[in-house]
């Protein structure tokens, strides 16, 4: 991890151990202790040992700057992974909505602004609603760099490594975004702590794993719904098994792209990733009929690039991950920890 965004999780910590302190019960003795340890891929990089009362509780931390829907899926993902040792998240606001989803799935929290969720018996400790201070409010982070355009810049150079040492119309026409729009990007991506100016024109994207991350939590939200073409049903149940879509110019994603990478879930939702230009084509040929309320949705493809033939007529596994997290079922979230594992972790860990 590079020392700007390590400097920037040491100082959220240590605003929300100092909150925690000041907004628990008096009557709890609290001590802590910061081991900087760092484990292997996709793993807390920090343990935290609290002493309340006597009780010692070592977790293991995770941090970010600030908590999106997305997140909670993925710490749901972190703290199944860490079953030995209890899974603390840290952050700077978590408002009180996010609060009860966090304590309804048991992932354990502190952050900046003194709220809270302890559950180590016999310590429970439920502290939301506190309002962030003035200084986290004003630096909260802005997401300029996560806007639409830079969530498909950065789609581009986390599936095409070397893309960032490229010109920049290179990297334009290979997000499909303006070529105006690079410049300002990678300097904000250098801004942000993920890309390092080698010298030479030379540069080197940095924290991939993290950068994956937050654009996973990003991409439901501010992307995809942009690209959304429409809902549709097929003519039976299972269509989806006996039909390849190379030749239609259209991808699998989702549910679907995931079954056949790993044959380890049945999709529910069917995903189709094609341009909008081929959009008839795809619906004739696979007798897709218009349903707002079908399992089929169709993604116009954002991405100008040729995929890896080693997936035929999949979207990249970073993709799928990313539609798998953001539907929140269980059974998804554990395949896509086995798709990061296996397809994603050896080329951004």
């Amino acid at each position: 991890m590079n020392n700007t965004n390590k400097d920037k999780e040491n100082e959220i910590l240590k605003l929300a151990i100092e909150a925690f302190r000041k907004n628990v019960p008096p009557q709890l003795n609290i001590k802590t202790f910061i081991n900087q340890i760092h484990y292997d891929n996709f793993r807390p990089d920090i343990e935290l040992t609290v002493e309340i009362n006597g009780k010692e509780v070592r977790y293991r931390v995770e941090i970010k700057n600030y908590l999106a829907m997305a997140n909670i899926m993925l710490l749901q993902i972190i703290k199944n992974e860490n079953l030995l040792k209890p899974f603390l998240f840290v952050t700077k606001y978590i408002n009180p909505l996010m609060a009860d989803k966090l304590a309804e799935k048991g992932i354990e929290f502190i952050d900046a602004a003194g709220n809270a969720f302890i559950n180590q018996p016999p310590i429970y400790v439920f502290v939301k609603g506190n309002k962030p201070p003035v200084e986290i409010t004003e630096n909260y982070p802005a997401r300029k760099t996560f806007t639409p355009t830079g969530l498909k810049i950065i789609y581009a150079l986390l599936c095409n490594p070397g893309l960032e040492n490229t010109p920049f119309r290179k990297i334009a026409d290979e997000a499909d975004v303006a070529l105006g729009t690079v410049g300002w990007f990678m300097r904000a991506l250098r801004g942000a702590g993920f890309l390092l100016d080698a010298g030479g024109k030379e540069y080197i994207l940095l924290d991939k794993d993290k950068l994956l991350q937050r654009w996973v939590t990003e991409y439901p939200e501010r992307l995809r719904p942009k690209h959304m073409l429409g809902r549709y049903s097929g003519e039976h149940d299972g269509w989806w098994n006996q039909k390849e879509l190379h030749n239609l110019n259209a991808k699998w994603g989702g549910e679907v792209a995931a079954a056949k990478l790993t044959r380890y879930l049945y999709p529910e939702i069917i995903t189709i990733y094609t341009k909008k230009e081929y959009l008839n084509q795809l619906l004739m040929e696979c007798r897709l009929k218009k349903d707002p309320n079908g399992e089929i949705e169709i993604i116009d493809q954002f991405w100008n690039f040729e995929e890896n033939t080693e997936y035929r007529d999949l979207v990249d596994p970073i993709l799928i991950y990313a539609d798998l997290v953001a539907t929140g079922n269980q059974r998804n979230i554990e395949t896509a920890k086995m798709i990061y594992d296996e397809h994603i972790v050896r080329f951004i860990g």
